[in-house]
């Protein structure tokens, strides 16, 4: 796994564990913070800070493209591996193929036998309704 997949695990698990225990997502991101060995890298703080900072319009996003599987139905691990390649998808930091690739791979190794499949059409629609110029970002780097 690269160095960028391990920080999205994390991420992903700081997201989770504060769904799960109702806590907010910042005040578990401290606790990581103040006790992780080995420390947490830079970019898991970036994904999970840019989660919360988007909440609302990557919910919006995803609730637009499920269909008819409402956010709330799915699968805890689902929801905030989609809710961190959202945002990835719209920083345009990465490619849009990488960002959809380790999505795909975390719930593969994380989730239902569906997941994978359902996260890999959700991810592409939401990248097809993006910005043209978030797009081109995402497929020059």
């Amino acid at each position: 796994m690269t160095a960028r997949g391990k920080s999205r695990k994390r991420a992903l698990d700081i997201l989770f564990e504060a769904e799960v225990r109702s806590v907010a997502i910042p005040d578990v991101l401290a606790e990581r913070i103040g006790s992780a060995h080995p420390p947490l890298n830079e970019y898991v703080s970036t994904l999970v800070e840019g989660v919360v900072a988007r909440k609302s319009e990557i919910d919006q996003l995803l609730a637009a493209n499920t269909g008819d599987w409402p956010l709330e139905r799915m699968p805890i691990v689902d929801r905030n591996v989609a809710r961190i390649a959202v945002y990835e998808l719209l920083a345009g930091q990465v490619p849009t193929g990488v960002v959809l690739s380790e999505a795909v791979e975390l719930v593969s190794d994380l989730s239902t036998d569906e997941s994978p499949k359902f996260l890999n059409g959700l991810l592409a629609r939401i990248a097809q309704t993006l910005p043209e110029s978030v797009a081109t970002t995402n497929e020059l780097d």
